[in-house]
């Protein structure tokens, strides 16, 4: 019985010897292949299939819903810069993508990778890091795109110097195009520099600085916009758009450099941001609905316009636009509503209140009889029509030259109910105007206006003809 049991123990000894080695064994293999040894207090990551079974380590993610699957960009260099900013956020510097940022060179290569490598995943960023200036050409940055993404301009991005460096074979009407989006952000703490000096006395220049264009769910914010060659900002079939704490620059007399135009575009919210330039701080165009402006500075500049609309007998429907708790200074014009003779639609709820102005000219104006020469100065029988329009607690200085407060309505169809409340204007120099210019235009003061503005007609105006021409389904 001893003897059995002698040999028993010896035999299980020499299994256990036996599994010993085969886990070593194992362990071995895997340190093999992966060209080194496994961290035992580390969970063991499955290495992603599309990647090769050589380099397990790489920082690379292709993305399902990349939409440049077929053509990715190179995967960024490995710093520290280039970093995931959690499961759904990865930031992606354009210095990683190759950019030179000397402001000589040419990035727009380098852009256009980072773009494509943010674009497929959800809350990406593209950086323009702080401390660095770039240059780059005209550029289409489109979508569709994973959502949350993010174009962040720290640093100095700007356009060519001029019509000599600008390239032959790019548009000249726009620079930076953002088409086809759905939730991004345009934000940071740079500047966009639009180098407009040697454009303004040409007749040919670039339209448009930045536009956004058929996108929804935007936001604009904390960027400073210098100096474009004409429009800083357009907002072209778009819903959904915010603009908060930015600044647009450019001299007085720089020609037809709107700071915001917004035209087929509805729920807009522009807040907290100063705009300097030569034409209107903001322009509303036809097709525009549920706009709220508060919180701006404007001026120097041509004041905030709705207009011109109706340009070449065409239809323009523009509603519901809140301006409040707005300062014009040193401007042209102050709160304006532009149209074109011939034309059809209707521009009504509008709403203008605790406005101040300082030094400005035609501080309230409806002009109906808008164009740019004689020769399109044709008198027409229709107009876009012009009805609630409220202007409460406007306050402050005008430049005597014209008239503080101007009604120019159409002959065929007058403006109605105008509402003029706690309005007081008083000259920055000079006398008192006494005389405010009324034509056609029908409404009634809650209270007595500086200056009397006697020329209001009360009562109902003559029924529209063919109403349907100025009837908008917005």
């Amino acid at each position: 019985m001893e003897m059995i049991r002698g040999l028993l123990l010896i035999f299980w000894i020499i299994v256990i010897i036996n599994n010993v080695e085969g886990r070593f064994h194992y362990h071995k293999k895997q340190n093999k292949n992966n060209n080194e040894s496994p961290t035992p207090s580390a969970s063991v990551v499955p290495s992603d299939p599309s990647s090769s079974s050589s380099s397990p380590s790489s920082s690379s993610v292709v993305v399902p819903s990349d939409p440049y699957v077929n053509n990715p960009a190179p995967a960024p260099e490995d710093d520290d810069t280039t970093t995931g900013g959690g499961d759904n956020c990865t930031t992606f510097d354009v210095m990683s993508f190759g950019a030179v940022g000397d402001g000589v060179a040419d990035d727009t290569a380098a852009f256009k990778e980072a773009w494509k490598a943010a674009c497929g995943v959800e809350s990406g960023v593209v950086l323009a890091p702080a401390d660095y200036c770039f240059k780059i050409t005209s550029t289409i940055f489109s979508g569709p795109c994973s959502p949350g993404l993010m174009f962040q301009v720290d640093g100095v991005l700007m356009t060519p110097d001029g019509p000599e460096e600008w390239p032959k074979a790019d548009s000249l009407k726009q620079w930076l195009v953002f088409y086809r989006l759905d939730n991004m952000s345009f934000t940071g703490t740079g500047t966009i520099q639009g180098n407009g000096e040697k454009w303004w006395d040409l007749p040919c220049k670039p339209h448009r600085l930045i536009r956004f264009f058929m996108s929804n769910n935007l936001v604009v914010k904390g960027l400073s916009i210098k100096n474009s060659p004409m429009f800083h900002m357009k907002f072209d079939g778009c819903e959904g758009v915010l603009i908060d704490g930015i600044s647009i620059s450019s001299p007085k007399l720089s020609p037809n450099t709107d700071g915001i135009h917004i035209e087929n575009t509805k729920s807009v919210g522009i807040y907290n941001s100063m705009i300097a330039n030569g034409d209107d701080c903001i322009s509303i165009g036809t097709g525009c609905s549920d706009v709220d402006i508060e919180g701006v500075t404007c001026g120097p500049s041509h004041g905030i316009s709705i207009g011109s609309l109706g340009v070449h007998n065409s239809q323009a429907c523009v509603s519901n636009i809140s301006v409040r708790n707005v300062m014009i200074r040193e401007s042209d014009n102050g709160l304006r509503i532009k149209t074109w003779q011939g034309g059809t639609g209707s521009v009504s709820n509008i709403l203008f209140e605790n406005i101040e102005m300082e030094n400005v000219r035609n501080c309230i104006n409806v002009d109906q009889y808008y164009c740019l020469s004689k020769a399109d100065c044709l008198n027409q029988t229709s107009a876009v029509y012009v009805n609630d329009i409220q202007y409460r607690t406007i306050k402050g200085t005008y430049d005597v030259r014209t008239t503080p407060i101007h009604f120019a309505c159409s002959d065929a169809v007058a403006c109605t109910n105008i509402t003029m409340s706690d309005v007081e204007l008083l000259p920055h120099e000079g006398q008192l105007l006494e005389d405010p210019f009324c034509w056609n235009a029908y409404g009634t003061q809650q209270t007595l206006t500086i200056p009397p503005i006697n020329c209001l007609q009360d009562g109902e105006a003559q029924t529209l003809a063919e109403p349907h021409k100025y009837t908008c389904n917005n």
